[in-house]
């Protein structure tokens, strides 16, 4: 079975950068404690360039010096990009959640990750819908 390309994505750099230079808040949806893999590798960056992390992850208490959170509901401060390490079916559920806080911006699906009907419903909610692109390298490509 072929993946189907994805219709809902920001190709344009300058929106990227501007996504990057306003919104500083990431809750990183399955950021693993495990330095390996890319959650952590993309959050670590993420972190020394300034912005500030929220893990979400089932376990541990701390990851990359933050505390750990079980859901996105969980974390009490402002929120400005979700992004998601995690299965594509997983996104419908995650976006209900992103919907609920109401302060999210973008609602990005790490690369890899295509889920159109939920890109269109963040879109239609008024959100920037960013799917199958990494952070660390949209990051590293529109900021330097």
């Amino acid at each position: 079975m072929e993946c189907p390309m994805p219709t809902i994505n920001i190709h344009d750099d300058a929106i990227i950068k501007e996504i990057f230079t306003h919104y500083k808040r990431i809750a990183i949806i399955g950021l693993s404690p495990d330095p390996t893999k890319d959650s952590h590798k993309v959050a670590c960056y993420l972190q020394e360039h300034g912005y500030k992390i929220y893990p979400i992850y089932p376990k541990e208490e701390m990851i990359l010096g933050e505390k750990v959170y079980r859901s996105l509901s969980e974390i009490l401060e402002p929120v400005d990009i979700v992004d998601m390490f995690r299965k594509p079916e997983i996104a419908d559920t995650l976006l209900e959640e992103v919907l609920k806080r109401g302060d999210v911006k973008v609602f990005w699906l790490q690369l890899g990750i295509i889920n159109n009907e939920a890109c269109e419903k963040a879109k239609a909610h008024g959100l920037l819908a960013v799917q199958n692109k990494c952070t660390k390298i949209e990051h590293k490509k529109v900021m330097g």
